[in-house]
């Protein structure tokens, strides 16, 4: 069998971030006197990197250069200082990644969180699950919808985009499959609903982590694992 492989959007789909990023944001926000938001409005406020996650924040009168880049580093702060306190992975992810690892699926995770703050996500709350490559936002990279950060992990991962699933819970997420070439599948337990993820090119829903290992089994059979498989413990994923 060909090589196939898993890629993960993270926020909202692999660990369920929402609360932390909330209350770091809501923290810069009445630093710099601004009104604070619910936690729920953060649902739509996430997903295009941390910029726009500070523009979204802010009163739409107040989203000049200036109020920007100083809400930008009260978040940037604020986020790092609290990235950890309740974010978890959702229930079924790890068995789901074990599983996928036990098939010879390849994953990785592309996220348009500050890549050294992905970085710092996946290695405290998946340590040990064997991900082929975890990236972030970078310069020189755009975010996604723009699809190279999905290409260049199935780069990494040696993967075809066409042997390819991309899993998210956002319309930007499944943007991002279709335009890399990649099969995409968006899940019902993240931040988004199914009407943005069916709008955007979703072509597979999923209610619960452990649904997508009958995906994955019925595209691509249950593989072995490959000879010199990387592991975190290992090999580390590579620091791009």
């Amino acid at each position: 069998m060909n090589a196939a492989a898993a890629l993960f959007d993270l926020d909202g789909t692999l660990l369920n971030t929402l609360e932390d990023i909330a209350d770091a944001v809501n923290r810069a926000l009445g630093s710099l006197g601004f009104p604070e938001h619910p936690v729920d409005a953060y649902r739509y406020f996430v997903g295009e990197g941390i910029a726009e996650l500070a523009r979204r924040a802010l009163p739409l009168e107040c989203r000049g250069t200036d109020d920007l880049r100083e809400c930008l580093a009260a978040v940037s702060r604020e986020y790092g200082g609290g990235l950890l306190v309740k974010t978890k992975p959702y229930d079924g992810v790890p068995e789901l990644l074990a599983e996928l690892a036990g098939r010879g699926i390849r994953c990785a995770v592309v996220s348009n969180k500050p890549h050294e703050l992905t970085l710092r996500s996946v290695g405290a709350l998946l340590a040990g699950v064997p991900f082929g490559a975890v990236l972030g936002e970078r310069k020189g990279v755009p975010p996604k919808p723009d699809p190279a950060i999905a290409v260049e992990a199935a780069s990494i991962l040696g993967v075809s985009p066409a042997r390819c699933v991309y899993v998210g819970d956002s319309g930007i997420d499944m943007k991002t499959a279709t335009a890399a070439g990649m099969y995409p599948v968006g899940v019902l337990w993240g931040f988004r609903d199914e009407k943005e993820l069916a709008d955007n090119g979703a072509k597979s829903l999923v209610k619960h982590p452990l649904d997508l290992i009958k995906l994955v089994d019925e595209r691509f059979g249950a593989g072995s694992r490959a000879p010199g498989w990387p592991s975190i413990e290992k090999k580390p994923f590579p620091a791009r």
